[in-house]
């Protein structure tokens, strides 16, 4: 789910397609969007949105947050067209509609739920019993990126932290 700030201040999400099948050197997700699409304006408005993926099945969920920015490399369109895209934008990478979309990662929570559902169900109850909130319900991870920017070359860096 792509999610963006409405000018409202209301929370706006939606499905989307990550075309890039990992974190790219310069910690970015990718994403194609409709030029003309709320999704768009929202994020230009308000460049801070939230990236988030379930596998309910396996209870893994991953929320990533960073900013959107709009780009043109083409380059980059090529690289990362598909004919999934091809669905939602019949013009091709040159279809004046397509906008390519990089949310720079700020920060990742990760969490994976290792135990069953039945398990699952049990510690809740316990800690309904007890008071006490369930501590063992899997593992939680955090990433934050930290950026630097080397002025001799004017790059952007990225540390993990």
């Amino acid at each position: 789910m792509f999610t963006t700030r409405r000018s409202n201040g209301e929370l706006d999400s939606r499905p989307m397609t990550t075309p890039n099948k990992a974190i790219d050197e310069d910690s970015s997700l990718w994403f194609f969007m409709s030029a003309h699409g709320e999704s768009v304006s929202e994020f230009v408005a308000q460049p801070e949105v939230d990236i988030a993926y379930a596998d309910p099945g396996a209870d893994r969920n991953v929320s990533v947050s960073g900013t959107a920015v709009i780009t043109n490399d083409l380059a980059r369109k090529r690289h990362l067209w598909s004919t999934m895209a091809g669905a939602w934008f019949s013009g091709g990478v040159d279809d004046p509609d397509l906008t390519l979309i990089q949310v720079r990662i700020a920060h990742a929570s990760y969490w994976d739920i290792k135990d069953s559902k039945l398990v699952q169900v049990f510690k809740m109850a316990k800690a309904v019993v007890t008071g006490k909130p369930p501590s063992t319900m899997g593992e939680h991870v955090e990433v934050r990126m930290r950026r630097g920017f080397d002025l001799r070359s004017g790059v952007v860096l990225d540390r993990r932290g």
